[in-house]
C-alpha cells in the first residue's frame, strides 16, 4: 500500500470530521484514497517525516506529555534548539499530568544530554539564573528547569526580585512555562507576539485554526491520534464545525480543497471557507 501524499493526508484528516457514509462518497467520487493504514502513519514517523519542518514548540509538548519513550525519541529530532527540553527527555521527566514515575529513556538517547551549565554547578538553579548576563547564559540558566519544582523555584527567585529579562524570555518560551509565571513575566503584545513566534500556543484547538500554513498543520493533525492521542480530540472538535458548514457533502468543495492545500498559505479554516467558496 502506497503512503498518501500530504495533500492526501489534509484531505483525510479533514474527511474523519464528517460521516463515514458522506466520506465513502466523497472519496468515490474525488477518488481520494480511504484512511491511511496506521502501518503508514508509524512509517512516517520512523523515517522522520521527509519534509523535515521543526514543530511548533507546544506541539512537541503535546507529545511529550505521552511519557513515550517511542515517541520521545521521535520528537527529539523536531525539538530545534531547546536545551531544556532534551536535557528532560534525557533525564527522563515525566511530563503527563499526574505522573511522578521516571520515563525510560529510548536507547537511541542514552548520552544525549546536554552539558550542564557551570554557572549552575557552581551557584545551584536560582544563582545561575540570576547571573545570566546574555541570552546564550540564560537560555543555559534555564534549561535545568525541568520539574515543577524547578519551575516553582524558579517563580519563587523571581518573587523574591524580578530575574533578568534574558531569563524571563528564555523561560518563557518553553512550552512547559506555567501559564500564570508566563503571564507574570510579560503581557505586552510584542511580548505575546513572541512568544506566540517561538511555537507556544494556548493547545491544539489553536494549532488548528490560527497556525500557518494549513497543509503542514494538517499534514501533522493527520498523525495526531499518534502523536498526541490524549490532545488531539481538541483539534479535530475546533475543525469539525467548519467542515460541515462549508464542505460537508459538497463533492465539488472537497476536490477544491485537495487542489489547493499543497500551495494554499492561510490557515486551515481560511482553506476549508475558501474550498467551499470556490465550489
Amino acid at each position: 500500500m502506497r503512503d498518501h501524499t500530504r495533500a492526501e493526508q489534509a484531505a483525510g484528516f479533514l474527511l474523519r470530521l464528517i460521516d463515514d457514509e458522506t466520506a465513502g462518497r466523497v472519496r468515490e467520487r474525488t477518488g481520494l484514497p480511504g484512511p491511511e493504514d496506521p502501518r503508514a502513519v508509524r512509517r512516517r514517523l520512523e523515517r522522520a517525516w521527509a519534509w523535515g519542518n521543526v514543530l511548533p514548540a507546544s506541539v512537541v509538548l503535546w507529545v511529550l506529555q505521552e511519557d513515550d519513550p517511542d515517541l520521545n525519541a521521535v520528537v527529539w529530532r523536531f525539538m530545534g534548539t531547546d536545551a531544556g527540553l532534551r536535557r528532560a527527555i534525557a533525564r527522563g521527566v515525566p511530563f503527563g499530568a499526574g505522573r511522578t514515575e521516571p520515563v525510560p529513556v529510548h536507547p537511541t538517547l542514552h548520552g544525549e544530554e546536554p552539558e550542564t551549565p557551570e554557572s549552575y554547578v557552581r551557584l545551584g538553579l536560582a544563582g545561575a539564573l540570576r547571573a545570566a548576563r546574555s541570552m546564550s547564559t540564560a537560555r543555559a540558566a534555564a534549561s535545568m528547569v525541568l520539574t515543577p519544582a524547578d519551575w516553582a523555584a524558579a517563580a519563587a527567585a523571581d518573587g523574591e526580585g524580578p530575574l533578568p529579562g534574558y531569563v524571563r524570555w528564555a523561560l518563557s518560551v518553553r512550552p512547559d512555562c506555567p501559564p500564570a509565571l508566563r503571564a507574570r513575566f510579560g503581557s505586552h503584545p510584542k511580548f505575546t507576539h513572541r512568544v506566540r513566534q517561538a511555537g507556544v500556543l494556548d493547545g491544539p484547538a489553536e494549532y488548528a485554526t490560527a497556525h500557518r500554513s494549513a497543509a503542514p498543520v494538517l499534514q501533522v493533525l493527520s498523525m495526531g491520534r499518534t502523536l498526541f492521542p490524549a490532545r488531539a480530540q481538541e483539534a479535530e472538535d475546533a475543525l469539525r464545525p467548519l467542515v460541515h458548514e462549508h464542505l460537508g457533502d459538497r463533492v465539488e468543495a472537497w476536490a477544491v480543497l485537495a487542489q489547493l492545500v499543497d500551495t494554499f498559505r492561510g490557515t486551515a479554516p481560511e482553506l476549508i471557507a475558501t474550498a467551499g467558496a470556490i465550489a
